[in-house]
């Protein structure tokens, strides 16, 4: 069933920004901190037995120096530089297998997976530890690593990592370092909306069912999938809600929005309980650059599934050309 506001009323959701003072000063203080260290990016080569890719394991610093890990995917007989689409991961999950990240590299893409730092699962197993403790105590789960505190956020190290991904992509030979994507779904969205917002010169964004985007708002109207974890921590801890929504504002997706440039396409699901419709309209509303965005009426957290890939495959297409292949685009 519908959660949210009526279609006629989200497509005029624009909530003000939950800006806290001093945002563009943590995130500027945040690369430069990280950028200390060298990205040192690896590409090892794998057999995967897909033969008509070239694979590579990927190892890259991350926030704090950490090394990150993950896979990169890119047809073979390429014709030149290719674009490139930095893949980042829904929640409480890793990077997988290489053969689960085809679709890129089949459309004429190369892709850059970026493993998610303290996060595995059975069926989406990681390899990248998270060597930071959290300095107050927490619920299961990453929502509250840090909480008190902007600088000791989990989703400032992720965030961190994930812009550090688009670098490593650019260190590499095959890539058109002037055509880098930033793709993710949920938590991935979230990544991506980030990185738009943090690299001046993306190429394009495909940010889907965006989480952490509104979260004031997402905490009223459900305690599904991982901000359940916020509403089981403040049930307890009464009198330091006010605190820890200051340390959400710093990664709230509606201010990276304001501030990103690059094209975008954006996918919203009308019946997502985990990440509600009118969180993903605001961060559309907020988008700075140029955008469109595909609306599912009866679907929930899966959001269009194949239909939204298919309307991703044809955006870059659209906005690449032929130049997904390394030709020149028509016209």
């Amino acid at each position: 069933m519908f959660i949210d506001l009526p279609l006629d009323e989200l497509r005029g959701y624009r909530p003000p920004l939950p800006e806290p003072a001093g945002f563009d000063a943590f995130w500027q203080r945040t690369l430069e901190e990280t950028r200390a260290h060298a990205l040192d990016a690896r590409f090892t080569e794998v057999s995967a037995g897909l033969p008509v890719l070239d694979v590579a394991d990927v190892e890259f610093s991350g926030f704090g120096g950490h090394r990150i890990r993950g896979w990169f995917l890119a047809p073979r007989q390429a014709d030149g530089p290719l674009p490139c689409v930095v893949q980042y991961l829904g929640y409480g999950g890793g990077r997988q297998r290489p053969h689960d990240w085809l679709r890129w590299p089949c459309a004429g893409y190369a892709t850059l997976v970026m493993d998610t730092r303290g996060q595995s699962g059975p069926d989406r197993p990681g390899d990248t530890p998270d060597p930071v403790a959290s300095p107050n105590p927490g619920v299961p789960g990453k929502m509250t690593q840090g909480l008190l505190d902007p600088d000791a956020y989990y989703f400032r190290r992720l965030y961190t990592d994930a812009v550090r991904a688009v670098e490593a992509a650019r260190a590499h030979e095959a890539v058109d370092a002037g055509r880098i994507v930033a793709a993710g779904g949920s938590q991935g969205g979230a990544c991506a909306l980030a990185v738009a917002g943090l690299v001046p010169d993306l190429a394009a964004a495909l940010i889907d069912v965006p989480f952490l985007s509104d979260i004031r708002r997402a905490l009223d109207l459900t305690d599904a999938g991982p901000y359940g974890e916020l509403a089981r921590y403040f049930a307890g801890e009464r009198d330091r809600v006010d605190h820890a929504l200051a340390t959400l504002d710093h990664v709230d997706g509606l201010n990276f929005a304001a501030r990103a440039q690059a094209p975008a396409l954006f996918g919203t699901a009308l019946r997502d309980a985990v990440t509600p419709p009118s969180t993903g309209f605001a961060a559309f509303h907020h988008y700075a650059g140029a955008k469109e965005q595909r609306v599912w009426r009866f679907n929930g957290h899966e959001g269009g599934g194949g239909h939204q890939r298919e309307e991703q495959i044809a955006f870059l297409h659209r906005l690449f050309g032929r130049a997904a292949t390394g030709e020149a685009a028509d016209g």
